[in-house]
């Protein structure tokens, strides 16, 4: 079966979070994916412990299956001038540099596109390529200037960040959509183009409902820390033996609730009769049910809340997802198998669901120029 990105060809001039994960994913569903790194390789190739089996950093094998390596030193011309050769029959170009710092090695978007007029070149910066260029992107600073952290944590506490670098998660999956809008419209053109994405921008996209509050309003949103801005009950609640998240949508919800909890009189009492009474009495009301939940061990809550229709659910550590998601059948966790080299890696599955052409898994996370000798005659090994 012909995988959607087979023929594609993409040179992944990126590094750490956000432009592999993206080359990642073109090359889950077929994009035959080249990785160039300096002689030092990747940060993330030191970013140690955890390891896995082989010694291979954890964050490294994450971000960077189905794709071959290589080791290009810019400041040589014959590899350099071997890297544009290769660039010049390329689909897609990948890159995380600091704004300006490719147009020194003719490796940016006009300078490659005067012999390639077909490319897709995808830009990934902290704070684009204008006043902000200069701006360094890395992923907590960007969770805090762009205001993630004003509203993660407890409201008494210090702001918090996520406990994953999601702003680079979310600039990876733009980039992913936008080189394949840039695709799609060169397939009508025949033209390739530049994608900008940054970091910045996809965290104030990726907030969603608090960015369009902030905007409609000018007030900017408060720190509620598990607790939902424009719903109630939406948080964690106490149990016998840990937490559990109760997640109330609707009023029918919200009856089932109270008359599983004993509470009966809760749908009836003025301050909790509707949504919006209940996000105003949102502490009384978590007070009333936590004197019922503290009753129980999380797990039996789940269990009887979700038989009468009410979101709920124990909070999980990550291995305890894992485990739960394959409970479901979800299979989050596959194995590649490499022949050729005889290495395994246990990687996390591509979330994308096609029902025919699905992702596969090919090769393992490549050593550090292990391909030189099929891409490059010269060596800096």
């Amino acid at each position: 079966m012909t995988q959607p990105m087979q023929g594609i060809k993409v040179v992944d001039l990126s590094r750490i979070l956000a432009g592999p994960l993206c080359t990642m994913t073109l090359a889950d569903f077929g994009a035959e994916v080249l990785k160039v790194e300096s002689r030092d390789g990747d940060e993330t190739r030191a970013w140690l412990p955890p390891v896995t089996e082989d010694g291979v950093s954890t964050y490294y094998s994450a971000v960077n299956r189905n794709k071959q390596a290589i080791v290009v030193d810019f400041n040589n011309s014959a590899e350099l001038a071997e890297l544009h050769e290769i660039i010049r029959d390329a689909d897609v170009v990948v890159e995380n540099f600091r704004p300006g710092v490719l147009a020194k090695f003719g490796l940016d978007y006009e300078s490659l596109r005067a012999s390639n007029p077909a490319l897709v070149y995808c830009s990934i910066s902290g704070f684009g390529d204008g006043l902000g260029a200069s701006l360094p992107g890395f992923d907590l600073l960007v969770q805090a200037v762009g205001g993630l952290m004003s509203i993660t944590g407890e409201p008494e506490r210090t702001p918090s960040k996520v406990g994953v670098a999601l702003v680079d998660v979310l600039a990876a999956q733009n980039a992913t959509t936008g080189i394949l809008l840039a695709l799609r419209e060169r397939d009508i053109s025949g033209q390739g183009q530049n994608v900008g994405i940054s970091l910045m921008t996809s965290l104030l996209a990726g907030l969603t409902n608090q960015t369009s509050s902030t905007a409609v309003t000018g007030n900017s949103p408060p720190r509620l820390g598990n607790a939902h801005p424009s719903i109630a009950p939406y948080e964690t609640f106490a149990t016998s033996d840990g937490v559990m998240v109760i997640a109330v949508g609707n009023n029918r919800q919200f009856t089932a609730l109270a008359t599983e909890l004993g509470l009966t009189d809760l749908p009836q009492d003025p301050r909790f009769a509707d949504n919006l009474s209940r996000v105003q009495h949102r502490q009384e009301l978590k007070d009333l049910i936590e004197e019922v939940t503290r009753q129980g061990a999380a797990v039996q809550w789940t269990n009887r809340l979700m038989k009468v229709g009410v979101p709920a659910g124990k909070v999980n550590s990550v291995l305890e997802a894992l485990e739960f998601a394959d409970e479901l059948g979800l299979k989050p966790v596959i194995t590649i198998n490499d022949l050729k080299t005889g290495r395994s890696s246990r990687q996390i599955a591509n979330p994308i669901g096609l029902s025919r052409t699905k992702p596969k898994y090919r090769l393992v996370p490549p050593a550090l120029g292990e391909h030189q000798q099929i891409f490059l005659s010269t060596t800096s090994l």
